[in-house]
């Protein structure tokens, strides 16, 4: 929960970020950071795509609004001009009412982009402009926790200096199905997320990643000893996508996820978790300075970054 402090006068002028930009009121002291996260996270994948329209600006600030997810996700694509965007898909075809590929446009075309709310939808959303990665990163950077999977890896260096620019690096994680970008990414200062699917977890030595990997994402469709195998892993949290159900959401906790990236937040948040006893897990826990071994008691409480053959897609 981000806590809400009321500044007044020239106090609120001064407040800044490092880098000069205004930062938001609820800053206070500095942005909330991963460290600020509970043991048992909610994500909202894509702004929550079975409630809101998905990685729209009114879809994320109403997950924001409503509380209840603790990271907002969102994905970002590169224009043909560098611009940085927020779009899933390859072309503009399922979630806009243009056509086409989305490289191919530069940043005066995505301004004239609009995006299609989808009729499946629960109550009234109106046709908006599809947002950019500077304007959700300066709309919620900092008042919550960001998760954004970079769809190309040209695009790495540019999102790493749009997040330092303005203090993120401890507040916004970046996704990818690839442990070499998840490693680059890692290289230029920033927090790294590494999802895999289900038939990629089979065989995955998720152990080897721990060095540079700070959120561990798995297919919740995962056999059981494939998840505890990355449960036991040394990555510091394992989140499993993409939940949409209470019953897949209390099975991956009970395996040891310590987090859920889910499509339907609101719903999952009304919904108790069922409280199914567990043996202890054993996890590895990263310090600055070396890796300690705890055990943890029982929790109550996207296509790929880049194109390789038969590279699955993460939904």
């Amino acid at each position: 929960m981000v806590i809400r402090t009321a500044l007044t006068g020239l106090t609120a002028l001064a407040l800044a970020a490092p880098s000069g930009f205004l930062a938001p009121i609820e800053w206070g002291r500095g942005p909330l950071t991963v460290d600020a996260l509970p043991r048992v996270v909610y994500t909202a994948h894509r702004g929550g795509a079975l409630e809101v329209p998905e990685n729209s600006m009114a879809g994320l600030v109403a997950a924001y609004e409503r509380g209840t997810a603790q990271v907002l996700d969102f994905d970002t694509r590169i224009l043909r001009d560098g611009t940085l965007v927020v779009m899933h898909d390859e072309t503009l075809d399922r979630t806009t009412y243009a056509t086409g590929l989305v490289r191919l446009l530069d940043r005066a075309d995505w301004h004239g982009v609009l995006l299609r709310p989808a009729a499946r939808l629960p109550g009234r959303w109106r046709p908006e402009r599809a947002p950019t990665v500077e304007e959700v990163l300066d709309r919620f950077g900092g008042r919550i926790m960001l998760m954004l999977e970079a769809k190309d890896p040209r695009s790495l260096r540019k999102l790493a200096r749009l997040i330092h620019d303005r203090g993120l690096t401890r507040s916004v994680l970046v996704n990818s199905n690839s442990p070499a970008v998840a490693r680059r990414a890692h290289r230029l200062g920033l927090l790294t997320q590494l999802w895999r699917s289900k038939t990629q977890m089979r065989t995955d030595r998720p152990e080897r990643w721990r060095a540079y990997v700070d959120v561990l994402d798995v297919d919740h469709k995962a056999r059981d000893r494939d998840l505890a195998r990355a449960v036991n892993s040394g990555v510091p949290r394992v989140w499993a996508h993409t939940v949409t159900t209470a019953r897949q959401r209390d099975r991956v906790l009970r395996l040891g996820c310590d987090g859920v990236i889910t499509d339907a937040p609101g719903l999952l948040s009304r919904t108790p978790v069922k409280r199914l006893a567990r043996a202890p897990v054993q996890r590895l826990t990263r310090t600055p300075a070396t890796w300690l071994t705890r055990v943890r008691a029982t929790r109550l409480t996207r296509t790929p970054a880049f194109e390789e053959p038969g590279a699955p897609r993460r939904v």
